[in-house]
């Protein structure tokens, strides 16, 4: 075998492999392969090994089947009122028909950069600033809506867009931090107020309550003490009453005679007489005739006691003195003397009173005195 035979033999044997190599192909999965037969759209390839004819078929374009996200640089937005702002966006997109993302645009992930940029223009250019910086779930809903409508032409469905800044100038943010530090000290500020306020009602309302409790309190412990005293003088009423019907009985079962309740009269009297206001006091009708009665027995018994002395000192004239004798003599004169001037007080107290009388009410001497004197 010559050298060009076997030349001839190692190109074929690189064809027939090559050959083969070219129409055995393998598509990863979340992956889809477009297949083209001699410049037209043929077959899309899913996942797994597949063959193709060599020389007249061949993929074109292997689209990824996965969820994407783009991140769009900061693109200047013009809002309502005139402010500069600047908008930094993400969108997440996914692929659902290879064939149209393929052959329908030529750079769909451009025309959706582009699409979002007009979107957040004329979205963002109907809001003041303050209503941009509140309203991203807005902002991002419209892109949404507005994105996924004119992507779906182009087997491309948009899942979402997220505004990840809005960055407004150095001036603005400035003011908004001075107008923000502003409502902060005034919110902090009505807030001390309101504190003081409420520190303040809740003191008055706790010294009228401490008023209100002090005042019931002490309105409880008069009506206890009057209580207290009410039933005190009524247990004393009582004891008295039962002292007196004690003092009652006992004066009925002794049976007492006008002669003791004299002496217990002239032993009250002085109490009767106690004090300068007691120009007055009642003597009873039946006391003259007592204190009579008592006159005379004290008289005889005085008459009788000097007789029995006579006696005794006669006898004694005759004989010896004995001392013991004389000492009692003389100490028996002693309470005849004080018998006598009883009797004699008894006998001016039986005597009709000093001054007008009137029933059985008689003045004091002091009284009538007194009487004579205005006369």
């Amino acid at each position: 075998m010559g050298i060009g035979e076997i030349v001839g033999l190692v190109v074929v044997v690189l064809f027939v492999i090559v050959t083969l190599l070219r129409s055995v192909r393998i598509v990863p999965q979340q992956r889809a392969g477009i297949v083209e037969r001699l410049g037209r759209y043929s077959r899309t390839l899913e996942a797994g090994p597949h063959l193709l004819i060599p020389y007249v078929e061949r993929i074109r374009h292997m689209a990824d089947l996965r969820e994407q996200v783009v991140p769009f640089p900061p693109q200047p937005v013009i809002t309502e009122d005139s402010l500069s702002v600047s908008v930094d966006t993400v969108v997440y997109y996914t692929v659902t028909n290879a064939r149209d993302a393929t052959y329908e645009i030529a750079n769909f992930i451009q025309a959706i950069e582009q699409l979002t940029v007009t979107t957040l223009r004329n979205v963002i250019g109907s809001m003041d600033l303050e209503r941009t910086l509140t309203s991203r779930e807005t902002i991002n809903d419209a892109l949404r809506g507005v994105l996924d409508e004119a992507t779906g032409k182009w087997g491309v469905r948009v899942n979402r867009v997220e505004i990840r800044a809005i960055e407004p100038p150095p001036t603005i943010k400035d003011a908004m931090e001075k107008a923000m530090r502003a409502d902060r000290d005034k919110r902090a500020a009505i807030l001390n107020a309101e504190g003081v306020k409420q520190s303040q009602i809740l003191n008055a309302e706790g010294d009228q309550q401490s008023a209100v409790l002090r005042a019931r309190g002490e309105a409880e412990a008069s009506v206890t003490r009057a209580e207290g005293d009410a039933r005190a003088q009524a247990l004393r009423a009582k004891g008295e009453a039962q002292a007196i019907e004690t003092v009652f009985e006992a004066i009925h079962e002794g049976n007492p005679d006008s002669k003791l309740l004299s002496y217990q009269y002239l032993q009250m009297l002085p109490k009767i007489a106690e004090g300068d206001a007691n120009k007055l006091w009642i003597v009873p009708s039946e006391l003259t005739q007592a204190l009579q009665g008592i006159g005379g027995a004290l008289g005889n018994l005085t008459g009788a006691g000097e007789q029995g002395d006579e006696a005794a000192a006669v006898t004694a004239e005759g004989g010896d003195v004995d001392p013991r004798r004389s000492e009692q003599v003389a100490a028996r004169k002693r309470e005849r003397a004080t018998g006598a001037e009883l009797a004699q007080a008894i006998e001016q107290l039986s005597t009709p009173a000093v001054g007008p009388v009137v029933g059985n009410v008689a003045r004091t001497p002091d009284a009538a005195d007194d009487q004579n004197t205005q006369e």
